[in-house]
């Protein structure tokens, strides 16, 4: 068998762990954490992690983070750079085994006498005194039920997950037992106990469905019924992950994907090279009520889409490629499917948007944000709240980064997020109120505003004059700035024309001016484009329809020579114009001509002012007879 020397100390490691892509080990060193990485000549990264000797550690590939214990009596959760993120309080004794659940959501802490299990942030949900003596070992089943552990006594202690609380609206439900849920509607107090013939493994309730996932079935329910379910039988019988859209859940199995109804019907099982369903984390799986959004495995660089209903990729959509390792992804839930959008979170927690659909100057991606922590969308309306270093911030509308992007500061809600302590998790956002998990576990409510979602909702059924009572009523410049994007974006002018104003953005207000001064339609779409600095949306739309000296004129007023004599020579026409009012450019400058593309023309084009003017006059009138 080949054997390698990965590591000599000179301390005793007590304990070592592989990184998630094997190419990695953790290991113990005294009071340090080392990772070794396998490349040759790499340099190891160790900190100081305990006060005592580090005595277990562990490395989960779902969600790569890292869990530690010690003589310390402490238990720590750390990330691969070493940043703590969570320390637990002094225990009664030392930390003598440690074990991540395959999910990477929890993981189990054992100590002489004690077996305690924890979120992945740190915060314990459970605390059991068993007559054991220390706990040298914890493993978990591979459905992340049970734990088994060995005792110092010589027994093998057995341990199941039960008491798993949800909630959604008005309901609450809970895993009662092994095979056993209760339902409360906390409106009328009314609840129901659910009975099932196999152990329960994943349990999930949103949009007024409950699916519970067993060992070999899973069950779904609606909230109007709770007497028959629809059941089918699993694929593999080992779900890893279920997730819940409005229309249809994900469930996760160990080699496959599957999108099913909420009538049970499977709709889609989507697959792409070096898929690795088992390594799964929340984090890096989204759905929506028509795209999957999933990031891949081997390159984190890469998120994959699917359409809902088929295995096949986005028509005209490829998997959408960031510059740095992608951590974390959300589609957001609300709107028609040409309004989906993605946000992404990189390895440096800038977060960045991108629209699933639309043109290619739609579907780049713009940064939204850095240093962010946490993020959820909205599940009514498109606004997006997330943690941001030390505040809680809401866009009310991120759509703004493809409309205006001057607007953007004025349509975020800042709130100062130190009552939430450190590392404060966004876990919900349904209407105007917020749901912060504090690291003590503690979930704390909060509010935003409720007059966005009421404008999401009159912008969408393009009821402007009620959005424009509204914004005078409640008088708030940041309902303003928002209505001034969602017109823009509608292209709704005289909307956009008062919204603007009242924000005191005279220079946009002239430009609308101008813009409803033209009879054109197609002439105004474009210049709503280039409104929210679209150019090549605005040059896509006038070339479409056939104004190709409106095209050439437009890079002309934008200096774009370069693109405006391209246009005039493959389409014949106008080169004169361009070479005319280049030369008045420099002229104006008292500057030479030194741009190539123009100087091979010198001399060779004969520029009259009369002809030229009388030409672009020509064109005026064309387009107004045509139009």
């Amino acid at each position: 068998m080949l054997r390698s020397t990965i590591v000599q100390s000179d301390t005793p490691i007590y304990s070592a762990a592989w990184g998630p892509d094997s190419n990695q080990v953790l290991h113990t060193s005294g009071k340090m954490l080392i990772i070794k990485h396998l490349t040759p000549n790499s340099k190891p990264n160790k900190w100081r992690a305990h006060d005592g000797l580090i005595l277990k550690v562990a490395w989960n590939p779902s969600n790569n983070l890292i869990i530690s214990g010690g003589e310390d009596c402490r238990y720590r959760v750390w990330d691969i750079y070493g940043r703590q993120l969570y320390c637990s309080q002094l225990d009664d004794y030392p930390i003598t085994s440690i074990s991540w659940a395959p999910g990477g959501d929890l993981f189990a802490v054992g100590s002489y006498n004690t077996l305690r299990l924890c979120d992945k942030t740190g915060w314990s949900y459970s605390l059991e005194k068993p007559t054991t003596g220390s706990i040298f070992n914890i493993t978990w089943s591979s459905d992340g039920t049970q734990v088994a552990g060995a005792c110092g006594n010589g027994h093998v202690i057995f341990a199941h997950i039960i008491e798993r609380r949800l909630e959604w609206k008005n309901y609450e439900v809970t895993v009662t037992g092994r095979k056993s849920i209760s339902v409360q509607n906390v409106s009328n107090d009314a609840w129901e106990k659910l009975e099932f013939p196999d152990r329960i493994i994943k349990v999930s309730l949103g949009y007024n469905h409950l699916v519970v996932v067993t060992s070999s079935q899973c069950h779904i329910y609606t909230t109007k019924n709770w007497n028959t379910p629809v059941i089918f039988d699993l694929r593999e019988g080992s779900v890893c992950m279920l997730l819940l859209a409005e229309r249809h859940f994900l469930l996760v199995e160990k080699s496959s994907l599957s999108l099913y109804s909420y009538e049970g019907r499977l709709l889609c099982s989507p697959r792409w090279q070096g898929m690795q369903p088992e390594t799964f984390n929340p984090a890096c799986v989204s759905i929506s009520p028509d795209t999957i959004a999933v990031r891949d495995q081997t390159d984190e660089k890469l998120v994959h889409l699917f359409e809902l209903g088929t295995a096949r990729s986005l028509v005209d959509a490829p998997p959408i490629r960031h510059g740095g390792g992608v951590v974390e992804i959300a589609l957001n839930q609300a709107g028609s499917p040409g309004e989906r959008q993605l946000v992404l979170v990189d390895k440096n927690r800038d977060m960045y948007l991108t629209n699933i659909r639309g043109s290619a100057t739609l579907k780049r991606l713009c940064k939204l944000g850095s240093m962010i922590q946490s993020l959820c969308w909205n599940n009514d309306t498109n606004m997006l709240a997330a943690v941001q270093d030390t505040n809680l911030i809401v866009w009310y509308y991120p759509t703004v980064l493809y409309v205006d992007k001057r607007l953007v500061k004025k349509t975020v809600s800042h709130r100062d997020a130190s009552e939430f302590g450190k590392n404060p998790v966004v876990v919900s956002f349904d209407g105007n109120h917020l749901g912060v998990r504090r690291v003590d576990g503690s979930l704390v409510t909060s509010s935003v505003s409720p007059y966005p979602s009421v404008l999401h909702g009159y912008a969408a059924s393009s009821r402007w004059d009620d959005a424009l009572r509204l914004c005078r009523f409640i008088k708030d410049s940041t309902l303003w700035a928002c209505l001034a994007a969602m017109s823009t974006h509608a292209k709704d002018l005289t909307t956009a024309e008062e919204a603007y104003a009242a924000i005191d953005e005279t220079d946009k207000v002239a430009y609308i001016q101008h813009i409803k001064a033209n009879p054109l339609r197609t002439v105004q779409l474009a210049e709503m484009a280039l409104l929210g600095g679209n150019i090549q949306d605005a040059e896509s739309i006038l070339l479409q329809n056939g104004l190709v000296f409106r095209s050439i004129f437009t890079n002309l007023h934008l200096h774009n020579w370069n693109r405006a004599l391209e246009l005039a020579i493959k389409h014949k026409t106008h080169v004169d114009t361009v070479l005319f009012f280049r030369k008045k450019y420099l002229e104006t400058f008292d500057k030479p001509e030194t741009n190539l593309q123009f100087l091979q023309f010198k001399n060779k084009v004969e520029l009259d002012a009369e002809k030229i003017a009388h030409k672009i006059e020509m064109e005026y009138q064309k387009e107004l007879q045509n139009g």
